[in-house]
């Protein structure tokens, strides 16, 4: 009599757990990366208000991501710049980074002017000035630059890095972790620069990691159901041989045998042989 599988049932039990809780912690991620969406599409939809009034309204608790302010810089239009390699919708060049330190603030803004395509090889003219430029900027969180991003080479960046952005500029003092994108000209003199926020960018396919986590579920109790009948069905034949054995049709084939048999008639014969005899 086989032993029933007590190891590989607690193993599938384990495994499934873990397969649940992937699939509910998945679930959970979709409901949060939905809240976040939501917050950043109602951020982005609320009209530009003065950055003091923005910056006020994030110290009381709001979120400052996708907020739209007005900012005042002086000598913006004309400021130094470093460079950041990227590629906009589907082109690639430069993006213009300058510093920017308003009225109202304590910080340094890394200002990201907006975008300059790879066959553009003129670049705005740099002078000092403190003529206050007023333009319209997207605020967002600056990410932690990758580890493996190239190190910067004459005033060209690879990857976003505030610090050393600000470094390459010259600059001293606090630099702020945010950066704000110009939406607006700054330069209205100079067309090739073309003011953009990148669109966010949030994936969203918790729905299908969720999805496969339970399937994944369904598909190890439907390999352990049947390796449970598989391993558990020769001990049931086994019964069914046996009692097949002791059914009373087994008993009444075997005496018709038995009757019908060399010997049997043998017997009948040598029996048929002596009544005659006497």
């Amino acid at each position: 009599m086989k032993r029933f599988p007590w190891i590989l049932t607690v193993l599938t039990a384990a495994a499934l757990m873990a397969l649940l809780c992937l699939g509910v912690w998945q679930v959970q991620r979709l409901k949060w990366k939905e809240g976040l969406i939501d917050a950043a599409e109602a951020a982005a939809a609320r009209p530009p208000a003065p950055l003091a009034d923005v910056m006020a309204d994030v110290a009381a608790g709001g979120d400052v991501e996708f907020r739209k302010a007005i900012i005042v810089c002086p000598g913006l239009a004309t400021a130094p710049y470093v460079e950041l390699q990227t590629i906009h919708d589907g082109e690639a060049g430069v993006r213009l980074i300058s510093a920017c330190r308003p009225p109202e603030g304590d910080e340094i803004l890394l200002v990201d002017r907006g975008f300059v395509a790879e066959a553009v090889s003129a670049r705005p003219r740099v002078l000092a000035s403190t003529l206050p430029t007023v333009f319209v900027g997207e605020l967002r969180r600056t990410p932690a630059p990758p580890a493996m991003a190239p190190a910067p080479a004459n005033g060209r960046f690879y990857a976003r890095d505030n610090a050393a952005m600000a470094q390459g500029l010259g600059v001293t003092g606090a630099v702020s972790p945010l950066t704000v994108f110009a939406t607006t000209q700054i330069d209205p003199d100079w067309a090739a620069l073309r003011p953009s926020a990148p669109p966010a960018a949030f994936s969203n396919n918790h729905l299908g990691y969720a999805l496969t986590w339970f399937g994944l579920a369904i598909v190890l109790m439907g390999f352990y159901a049947a390796l449970l009948r598989r391993r558990l069905r020769p001990q049931a034949a086994s019964h069914r041989v046996r009692d097949d054995r002791e059914s009373p049709q087994a008993v009444s084939r075997r005496a018709r045998d038995d009757r019908d048999s060399p010997q049997a008639v043998s017997r009948r014969a040598r029996d048929d042989r002596e009544r005659t005899d006497s």
